[in-house]
């Protein structure tokens, strides 16, 4: 049954029109101890994705992942990563939902590249809005079999409410590592390779060729250029110092890795790393990554996040932090 706080409505409605309908006696079968409480906030509104609302939603990330880092597996670079990955659906990101309060995004709920898998946070003032993303998660951003998202293993709140919204607990999970960059670090490329700087606007095409290749899906040129994704991308916040990649003697890049970084955060976070298979075991991306990190630092970021639970990251001096359990909702 669809819930009735979600009817179709206007974001210039007045708490007192939206009060009733919150009072309908068929919220108490939802469950939720705090469900409609967003009518009783002042200046709490709801509208779906625009363009114009990116830097909002980048905002809401950095916010959100300020003191507290449960959340830190979805943060601005992540968003900003997927916003404009080959896979990413983009005809359909008007589907993300926003809870707004002051002109500043409180809630999101984001899928993951596609419908299936979705994020849902919101800032710790307005956790009672968080049955009511999940619910929004759940009807809009399911695909066929269901709904998944990923709670972290200490966010007891979170995980009661999933639970109590139906989500079952499934063998699907996440790891965030992470690296304290207040630390000196040192590289060196094999011989015949170079350092360069990448554009992940201008160079597109030669990046994702190694990101072709380097994630293993061949070295046939031909399919990997009708895969080619022709819609301009935009990266707002990149920064090319920390996208570097060590190319051969043609000035053919071979192994890449990205970080990325805001001056608003002190953290890094870690996005992507590949090399081709012919150059692997050569530690060309540990002296990649650690050319990034020390530039990262100088930057002010204090610390790298990953996510990943390779031993390849455990040698560069990462640990485990945060874990996260999936739930889904069929």
């Amino acid at each position: 049954m669809r819930c009735p706080a979600f009817r179709e409505r206007t974001i210039d409605e007045t708490p007192d029109e939206m009060a009733d309908y919150e009072r309908n006696e068929q919220s108490e079968q939802w469950g939720f101890e705090h469900w409609g409480i967003q009518y009783l906030m002042p200046n709490v509104h709801f509208h779906t994705y625009r363009d114009e609302d990116y830097e909002a939603v980048c905002d809401f990330l950095i916010a959100l992942n300020q003191d507290d880092r449960t959340h830190v597996n979805w943060n601005w670079a992540r968003f900003e990563w997927m916003m404009e990955h080959p896979e990413f659906d983009k005809t359909t990101r008007s589907s993300i939902g926003l809870w707004w309060s002051e002109g500043m995004v409180v809630g999101a709920a984001i899928y993951d590249m596609y419908f299936g898998e979705a994020f849902c946070g919101v800032l710790p003032e307005y956790q009672s809005l968080y049955p009511e993303i999940l619910d929004y998660a759940f009807r809009e951003l399911k695909d066929d079999s269901g709904l998944a998202v990923a709670v972290n293993q200490e966010n007891a709140a979170e995980i009661t409410a999933v639970i109590k919204a139906g989500f079952e607990q499934i063998n699907q999970d996440e790891t965030i590592m992470e690296l304290s960059l207040e630390r000196s670090f040192s590289s060196s490329l094999p011989e015949g390779l170079l350092l360069r700087e990448m554009d992940q606007v201008a160079d597109r095409e030669a990046l994702e060729w190694l990101f072709w290749q380097g994630f293993d899906h061949g070295d046939d040129r031909e399919a990997f250029e009708r895969s080619l994704d022709h819609v301009p991308h935009v990266r707002k916040h990149f920064n090319r110092t920390l996208s570097l990649a060590a190319v051969d003697s043609s000035g053919e890049p071979v192994s890449h890795c990205s970080l990325w970084f805001h001056p608003d955060t002190d953290y890094a976070y870690v996005e992507p790393v590949c090399t081709i298979p012919c150059w692997r075991s050569k530690g060309i991306a540990s002296a990649l990554l650690s050319e990034a990190f020390s530039r990262a630092e100088a930057l002010g970021a204090k610390k790298a996040y990953v996510i990943s639970d390779l031993p390849f990251y455990e040698k560069l001096g990462f640990v485990k932090t945060q874990h996260y359990v999936f739930y889904r909702k069929g």
